[in-house]
């Protein structure tokens, strides 16, 4: 199946965001550890939440997309479905 440029910019924010939030998370650890283990965890964890749920709007932009596509082709069916008919 071919891939317009709108599904590779797409996958291509989903892997970036996957990467930010791997690497930020790490990076967020490492610098709250000096202050302390339990603050290090809790501020990454909150970092880890915000990450997940803009993949998730992401996914779900792409989701809606696909949707609406089909819905297109679907219309487009029972356009002709319904000239065959009342003609």
């Amino acid at each position: 199946m071919q891939k317009d440029r709108f599904d590779r910019i797409l996958s291509f924010l989903l892997g970036a965001s996957w990467a930010v939030v791997f690497f930020g998370a790490l990076i967020i650890f490492k610098s709250f550890l000096p202050l302390g283990l339990g603050l290090a965890i809790i501020v990454t964890i909150f970092f880890i939440f915000i990450g997940l749920f803009l993949i998730l709007g992401l996914d779900a932009f792409a989701v809606n997309r696909e949707k609406l596509l089909e819905a297109k082709k679907q219309t487009k069916l029972l356009e002709k479905i319904y000239a065959k008919h009342t003609t």
